[in-house]
């Protein structure tokens, strides 16, 4: 069923709406994600919806956003709002494992068929209960003892997700894509938890695209745990691009083994207020993570990267780049923790961010930070902020450039850094095309979702 709430008193109706309804949003779940709301809910209301009094949310007010009149699906029927629509993804080129989510629940998944033997993808409250060995073992590890607010939050409300398990020495060529489709008639509020296990010597990309298809406010808390295990690589692209009346807290937890080669590419290119958390722990030795972002925002936009890589493990490397252009009087931050522990000897991290700022009116607040208890370590933070540079500017128009076209190509190239991380292609090629018109000022969605059987529908930044 869709219930609506009257959000007001964040703490006091967020509670009754667990208390009320607890027994719909455990119903058909698997036990060990509802033997895990309790404590997640008593977290939960213990800390509330951050304010920027909260240090970690400093920059970034969540609590007006999570207010106001809002639908909540607790069932499959409710969620998919009686849409017998199918999806599927025309980006050029790009040959990927399609599933389809809406409003957090599991829709369908393109080709099953196709998947090479063993990988099981699906509805992560289905495929636990097929699969209890794998889901007991890993559903909820990748917390660990963080505390934060929006991730209880999610643990006590998430009903459903996509589950991606890849068993040892399989290698999945073609990207698996989870695409989260919001719909409705009403503002409405959406939870959805993904568990993506990668075995030993096994290899998988993914990417998770969210939409918004209808013009009403959408309040999102997803949130993704991963475990690569020995020898394992695995990327993930986060690409988020709904309309300016969209809230999104994305929380990514990435966990390694021995050997493990990860990448996480968070590209925020349209949205109201963002929010992504991500968090990834070295837990055995000779790890590598590349964890890369680049955002966009102009108006009254507001993007925020949290992120924390936590070296556990002696003969690990990290290299994190954060990349972001904001226009009129929109607004960033940037937060990055690297963590060396004692015996996390032969360490090396590295971390950058960089801004360009096109307005006085524009902000960020940026805040990289290096916390090192060990000394054989090889470590380096830094941060820029800046404007177009003028001697550039100079040089375009003396070779017959407009200032206009001087701007799009000088932001380009800045932003091109970033882009040129991505290791599939086609997603390349397309990102690289949204960034170029964003920059221009034209459509700036990806219409390469397509609503079958609506003509010229497509999932879209309104």
């Amino acid at each position: 069923m869709n219930k609506t709430c009257r959000i007001v008193n964040l703490q006091e109706e967020y509670s009754q709406l667990y208390q009320e309804h607890r027994s719909m949003i455990e119903d058909g779940a698997p036990e060990k994600m509802n033997a895990l709301r309790a404590k997640a809910f008593e977290t939960f209301i213990e800390k509330g919806i951050p304010s920027n009094k909260v240090e970690a949310y400093k920059y970034t007010n969540l609590q007006p956003y999570f207010k106001g009149t809002l639908d909540i699906a607790f069932s499959k029927e409710a969620a998919l709002n009686g849409s017998s629509d199918k999806f599927h993804c025309s980006v050029p080129e790009l040959d990927t494992h399609n599933v389809f989510l809406i409003n957090g629940w599991f829709a369908h998944l393109e080709d099953a068929h196709q998947l090479p033997e063993g990988v099981v993808v699906g509805s992560i409250r289905e495929k636990a209960l097929e699969h209890p060995e794998v889901f007991e073992k890993y559903y909820g590890q990748n917390l660990g003892d963080d505390n934060d607010a929006m991730a209880a939050m999610n643990t006590a409300f998430a009903q459903d997700g996509a589950f991606v398990y890849v068993p040892k020495g399989v290698v999945v060529n073609k990207p698996i894509q989870l695409v989260n489709i919001m719909t409705g008639e009403n503002d409405r509020l959406v939870f959805q938890r993904n568990l993506i296990v990668v075995e030993d010597n096994a290899q998988l990309k993914v990417m998770l695209c969210d939409h918004t298809i209808s013009p009403q406010k959408f309040v999102i808390n997803n949130l993704t745990e991963v475990f690569a295990n020995e020898n394992s690589v695995f990327d993930v692209y986060n690409i988020q691009n709904q309309h300016n009346l969209t809230t999104q807290v994305s929380g990514m937890y990435v966990h390694q083994k021995k050997y493990s080669n990860i990448l996480t590419n968070n590209l925020t290119l349209h949205s109201g207020v963002t929010r992504n958390n991500i968090r990834v722990t070295m837990d055995d030795e000779n790890c590598e993570s590349h964890v890369y972002g680049l955002y966009l925002s102009d108006k009254n936009q507001h993007v925020d990267n949290y992120s924390f890589i936590d070296h556990a493990k002696p003969h690990c490397q990290s290299f994190e780049l954060f990349k972001g252009v904001m226009d009129d009087s929109a607004s960033a931050a940037f937060t990055g923790r690297v963590l060396v522990r004692p015996d996390a000897q032969q360490t090396n991290a590295y971390q950058s961010n960089n801004n360009l700022l096109l307005t006085q009116n524009a902000k960020i607040n940026s805040k990289p930070q290096l916390e090192i208890y060990a000394d054989d370590v090889k470590c380096s933070h830094g941060a820029t902020v800046g404007q177009l540079d003028d001697d550039a500017m100079f040089y375009l128009k003396a070779r017959g450039i407009n200032e206009n076209e001087g701007r799009i190509l000088l932001m380009f190239a800045f932003a091109y850094e970033v882009i040129e991380k991505i290791r599939v292609e086609p997603l390349k090629e397309n990102i690289r095309s949204l960034v170029e018109k964003r920059f221009r000022g034209e459509f700036d969605k990806c219409d390469s979702c397509v609503v079958c059987g609506h003509q010229g529908a497509s999932v879209s930044c309104l």
